[in-house]
């Protein structure tokens, strides 16, 4: 079995969760980090057993690393992702994978070029109900679907978005859009297929900040479905977020990690005995790592096997794509077509 050697840029909160998960993985080691900041570069290697550099552009040029996580500020990802790629490591791009949708495609368009994977943190899809769900959706045993919402209605206090200067920032944060309502925006694409058109509207409405703390959209799919999106921050004391499906042949509600509600005509709601109870309500580090063990799993086990990761690059590109139109369409008033 291969050993695959991880870089990571980055060593803010989020980051530790990538560490964890590499750390339970036996064919995964974690061998520098990097930070402008010294105390979290050390303290990282401190708590993982890794070297660390202020420079990530010294942890670029070692030649015993084959993949680097990107865990910085969401407005880096576009030109650090660049840089990863251009040195020939694979990349594993915390979610967004860019700011913007035409970002995301250089990425995609440099790591074909030049034989590299690049895949984007999309971990929820790896709790055991998203699985069994899409399966199900797949084998036609769900039925036609009808509609999709999926809600993220989180809370954030001012003093969250207070305490870094790129946070709540349009250019290098995004607001509860781009930030939190991507994960069950990733979820609404994957379970109901390419978007057609969107109608949406943002608003911030209770913190002190210049993207929006509150989203709301209608999707309209390609197979006929509809989709409904609601993403903010202003929800106290915030609550988990959910994907619920409804379906001709009954209704499923996924609620955080479990099933609220599951009533489908002659299919028996599947057992989830492992799913970990976190979901980042009014915490955004009150998750479990697991869900990032299992999608970095996926991913070297498909690389092991030259095959596409589940979440590639094109995958993240989706979430941008239509989360932009969204703000096109409460800019313009309008629809926005994205076929």
């Amino acid at each position: 079995m291969k050993k695959w050697n991880f870089g990571m840029i980055g060593c803010g909160g989020i980051a530790r969760f990538h560490a964890a998960a590499l750390q339970e993985m036996d064919n995964a080691r974690l061998v520098c980090a990097a930070s402008r900041t010294a105390e979290k570069a050390a303290a990282m290697a401190s708590e993982f057993g890794c070297e660390w550099t202020r420079d990530y552009r010294a942890l670029l040029e070692r030649t015993d690393i084959d993949i680097v996580n990107v865990t910085t500020s969401s407005g880096s990802h576009a030109f650090i992702g660049r840089e990863v790629l251009e040195a020939g490591k694979h990349l594993v791009m915390e979610k967004p994978i860019t700011m913007t949708e035409g970002e995301a495609q250089q990425l995609i368009d440099l790591a074909r070029s030049r034989g590299l994977v690049v895949s984007v943190i999309s971990q929820m899809r790896f709790e055991p109900y998203f699985q069994s769900v899409k399966r199900l959706l797949d084998e036609g045993k769900l039925g036609r679907l009808l509609l999709i919402e999926a809600g993220t209605p989180y809370s954030r206090s001012q003093e969250y978005y207070d305490s870094a200067d790129w946070r709540g920032t349009i250019a290098e944060d995004g607001g509860a859009l781009m930030n939190q309502g991507i994960h069950q925006i990733d979820l609404l694409l994957w379970l109901g297929g390419p978007a057609k058109s969107v109608f949406g509207k943002i608003a911030t409405m209770t913190h002190r900040m210049e993207a929006e703390d509150m989203g709301v959209a209608v999707v309209e799919f390609i197979n006929g479905a509809i989709g409904t999106i609601l993403s903010t921050t202003s929800v106290k004391p915030g609550f988990p977020p959910y994907i619920h499906l409804y379906t001709d042949k009954g209704t499923v509600k996924l609620v955080g990690q479990s099933a609220e509600y599951w009533s489908v005509e002659g299919v028996e709601e599947p057992t989830s005995p492992n799913a970990q109870h976190s979901d980042g309500s009014s915490d955004p580090l009150a998750i479990s790592h697991i869900y990032h063990r299992k999608q970095l799993e996926q991913l070297l086990q498909s690389m092991d096997n030259g095959l596409a990761p589940l979440v590639g690059g094109a995958d993240g590109k989706r979430a941008v794509e239509l989360i932009r139109a969204i703000y096109a369409s409460s800019e313009s008033g309008s629809k926005v077509c994205l076929l």
